[in-house]
Parts: structure tokens; C-alpha cells; sequence
């Protein structure tokens, strides 16, 4: 007898491939076998699939029922493939029209009375069904995210009865209906509520501009984290691409990913006590981490020093790739982590070294042993080193700063000038593209050389001062490296410069 075929979809990472889920029936003792490599969720499915076809008033085959879940080297978790197994038990059976499944794509946990559940993973899915031109049907609380992909088409249902009615054209799924082409993210915190500050707002202007890290040095409460948060409302908006592949991370994580974010910056603002995994991602079945998830968007180390020396080495090659690749035993994932870094330190164990108020007490070994909890090869990835000294009351009663919206104005300016000439912001610059967007005169290059060999600085340094250089005469749409530039680069690097 020839088997019914329904076309599913798997998560690998953020891919989806695609599982084609063979259903055959045949003579012998009834039972259900599934083979494919189906993991434990999915081996479970029998039962909540003989309960849902039986509450919805179907006839349940008597006869051996044997599903193929293809490719077989392909592991297959989660309760996704519920609804493709039950309507592939129709289709065997004649109770729902065989053909009518060819163009469509299913997905969805079944519950026993019939009705449908959402699942992870949804937008990647609709992605892949859109480019192999084939409608998505899936539970109606996944239906909202995965019509973020618009060149699918997408079909939300509530129940198993309404997918058949659909197959047998008796009562058609209406298309959800595409997010507006003029959606635009959630207002967020405003820079105009810090006071004072000026170096901090003006790094902070330099960061966006660039997509360079930042690492804000300073006594507590002294505006760090107001600063590292109002981040995300200078950034230039994200186009299309950039928002599919922010929220296709989201959609696989444990959270999952919520529509009304569509198009808002990622802020990830992980606890100090964070392990390894939860930054980089990882587990048995391998799960975005915080960096992924910050993907095009913040990643907010506050307290650096308090994190564990092992967990802040992770992002070493994520900060210079811009990928993670997470490898277990059984399996191996690649996730996005193209995430701009901004971190926040005290400068001392007490936190008020070099405070107006005279209260450090902490001696110079105990603020070298602090600041060396930072490995050198990391201190020397953060483009900008930054003080954040205490505001003064003048500067705490005196009138807002500028706004989002007008330092933004800015940022998107000089991130055009950016994609123009490079393709890309200056934070993503190779050492040759630097070497050649960035000539130095006679004298810049003497200076420089200076700075280098007094500060014993490293060639990534260098190149760091140079992208940094070249964003603050972006921000001045000036076509070349003027030395005011150069210095106001070079001042950035203030780590470097204290030789503790």
C-alpha cells in the first residue's frame, strides 16, 4: 500500500531541515512503531495522537501502522510532529484526501481532546517553508510569529478538526495576516534622563556609531548601567534581515520569541553568576546562549570582575567571529552572535578608588589582583575604556542632555557613510580593510608609534584605535583621519594607559 506523505520540519540550531513523515499501513497486529531516530517527546506522540483522533470522532486503524520520520540520521525531539502523524493517519486511512497535503507544511503538539499547541521554533520554519513555496499550518498561538517570514503563507489553527475541514475544502484556515511593513519597536529609555556624563554620553555616541564595545570604569552609582541601558534607543533600527535573524534566536530559546518585540534591539543583561553554557549556549539539545540571544543587539556585562575568569574567556571568538558553534557528543549547532559588548566595573574592590570622597582604602596590590580577574587578551577586544567619574550636584540639577531620537539622528548618519564604504560598521573592520580605509600621515604614524611603544600596546589595540578614529570622523563626515581624532581615540583606551 502506498504510504501517505506529510512534510514537516525539525530544529537543528536555528535551521529548520526538513523531515518528510512517511505513514504506511499494513497487515499484521494492530500497534504504532515509529522509526527515524525519534527521541523520547516524539515516541510519546503515539498516545497523544490516538487519544486526539479519537476525541475528534475518527476512526483509529486497526492494522499495523508504521511512521517513517526522513531523513533517518536526523534526530527528531518535541512534540512538533504530533499534528503531521495524525494527518498522516487520516491520509492512510482515506478519512482526509492524500493530495491535498502535498502543498502544505504541518506543525504542532497535539492535546488529547484534539486541540493544538504551540511549539518552539516557529519562525525558522515558516522561513524554510516559504523559500520551498509551500503554506505553514500550525497552532494560532505560533501563527502571529511566524508571519514575521512574509513570503510564506500561514495558516493558524485552534484544532485538529479545523485542519481537516481545510484538507477536504469544506471550511478553509484564513492566512494570517503579515506584521505592517511600517512596524516599528517599542519606545525605550531615553538618553536624555542621564545628567552629566558627558565623556560616558559621548563614548556611548562613539559606540553606536561604530559597533564597538564599550567598558565603563567608575564608582557604584555613578550612572554605568543608566548609561550600557540607554544603549539600544541610539542605534540605528534594524532592517528586515537583521530582525528575521534576531528573531529567529529568540524563537528557538526556552522563552521563545514574543511578536511585540518585532524589530526592538536585544538587551541581554546576564547575573554575574552565570555559567559558561548560559553565555555561549549548550545543553544536551543544544539551546541559544546570552550572546546569541543579544544577537544585533546588547550584550551588558555589569560587574565584570565578579564574573567567573573561565566564563569571560568564552567570548573571546564570538566578539571577533561574530558565531558560536556549540559541540556535543551527538550533535554540533551554529548559532548567530554578532552582539555589541558594553561592560561595567568599579575600579577598585570597594569601588571608590580616585573618588572625590577619599574613601578607597584598597591598597595597590589588592586593585591589581582586582582589575587582573579581566584577562588581558578580553581587555584588549573592548575598543572603548571609559571613566564614569561621580556627577556633580550642578550637573544632577542642571537640564537634560540630548535625546535618543537627536543622538540617534547622528549615529544613523554615520552608520550610512559606513555601509557605503566598508559594507558594514567600522567595529567589523579586518586589519587590512583598516590599514586601507584608514591612512595615516608622517606624523600620525609617529604619534601613534609613541602611544604603542609607551603603552606596550598590542597590533589589535592599534587597530582598535584606528576603527575608533575613523567612527568619531564618521560622526564629523570627515573623509579623513584628522590627529584630534586620533587623540580622542587614543584617550579611550584608558586600561591600557594606568599600567596597574
Amino acid at each position: 500500500m502506498t504510504p501517505a506523505v506529510v512534510y514537516s520540519r525539525a530544529q537543528c540550531g536555528v535551521q529548520a531541515p526538513l523531515v518528510t513523515v512517511e505513514v504506511q499501513l499494513s497487515n499484521g497486529l494492530p500497534g504504532l512503531s515509529i522509526v527515524g531516530l525519534p527521541e523520547a517527546a516524539v515516541k510519546e506522540s503515539k498516545e497523544r495522537v490516538r487519544g486526539a483522533l479519537l476525541s475528534s470522532q475518527f476512526r483509529f486503524p486497526t492494522r499495523r501502522i508504521t511512521i517513517n520520520l526522513a531523513p533517518a540520521d536526523l534526530p527528531k525531539e518535541g512534540g512538533r510532529f504530533d499534528l503531521p502523524i495524525a494527518l498522516g493517519i487520516l491520509a492512510a486511512s482515506g478519512q482526509i484526501p492524500a493530495t491535498a497535503l502535498a502543498g502544505h507544511e504541518f506543525l504542532g503538539e497535539l492535546a488529547l481532546c484534539g486541540s493544538l499547541r504551540g511549539v518552539r521554533g516557529a519562525l525558522p520554519v515558516a522561513v524554510q517553508a516559504g523559500r520551498a513555496h509551500r503554506s505553514l499550518v500550525l497552532p494560532r498561538e505560533n501563527a502571529p510569529e511566524a508571519a514575521l517570514a512574509e513570503a510564506t503563507r500561514v495558516l493558524g489553527a485552534d484544532h485538529l478538526l479545523a485542519v481537516t475541514a481545510h484538507l477536504a475544502g469544506d471550511c478553509d484556515l484564513p492566512p494570517q495576516p503579515a506584521a505592517p511593513a511600517g512596524a516599528t519597536p517599542a519606545p525605550v529609555a531615553d538618553l536624555a534622563d542621564v545628567r552629566g556624563q558627558h565623556q560616558g554620553r559621548r563614548a556611548l555616541e562613539i559606540a553606536a556609531a561604530g559597533g564597538h564595545s564599550l567598558l565603563l570604569v567608575g564608582p557604584p552609582g555613578t550612572g554605568k548601567t543608566l548609561l550600557a541601558s540607554r544603549l539600544p534607543g541610539i542605534l540605528p533600527p534594524m532592517n528586515r534581515h537583521q530582525a528575521l535573524e534576531a528573531a529567529a534566536v529568540a524563537s528557538v530559546s526556552a522563552q521563545g520569541f514574543d511578536p511585540g518585540h518585532w524589530r526592538r534591539r536585544p538587551f541581554r543583561a546576564p547575573h554575574h553568576t552565570a555559567s559558561a553554557v548560559a553565555l555561549v549556549g549548550g545543553g544536551s539539545h543544544p539551546r541559544p546562549g546570552e550572546i546569541s540571544l543579544a544577537h544585533h543587539g546588547v550584550l551588558f556585562l555589569d560587574e565584570l570582575p565578579e564574573f567567573d575568569r573561565r566564563v569571560l574567556e568564552v567570548l573571546r571568538e564570538p566578539l571577533e567571529t561574530g558565531r558560536i558553534v556549540v559541540s556535543r557528543a551527538a550533535r554540533q549547532a551554529e548559532f548567530p552572535a554578532r552582539f555589541q559588548l558594553v561592560a561595567a566595573m568599579n575600579p577598585c574592590p570597594c569601588g571608590y578608588l580616585g573618588d572625590a570622597g577619599g574613601r578607597c582604602r584598597c591598597t595597590r596590590e589588592q586593585v591589581h589582583r582586582y582589575r587582573a580577574r579581566i584577562s588581558g587578551p578580553l581587555l584588549d577586544r573592548i575598543d572603548l575604556q571609559v571613566e564614569v567619574p561621580r556627577p556633580g550636584w550642578d550637573q544632577l540639577q542642571g537640564p537634560p542632555g540630548e535625546t535618543s531620537a537627536a543622538v540617534r539622528a547622528r549615529v544613523v548618519a554615520a552608520r550610512d557613510r559606513q555601509q557605503v564604504r566598508n559594507g558594514g560598521p567600522n567595529g567589523t573592520l579586518d586589519g587590512a580593510a583598516v590599514g586601507r580605509i584608514c591612512p595615516l600621515t608622517g606624523a600620525q604614524g609617529r604619534f601613534l608609534r609613541q602611544i604603542l611603544e609607551r603603552f606596550q600596546l598590542s597590533a589589535r589595540a592599534y587597530h582598535r584605535i584606528l576603527k575608533v578614529a575613523r567612527t568619531i570622523a564618521d560622526l564629523e563626515d570627515s573623509e579623513v583621519l584628522r590627529d584630534a581624532h586620533l587623540a580622542e581615540a587614543v584617550g579611550y583606551r584608558r586600561l591600557d594607559r594606568d599600567g596597574d
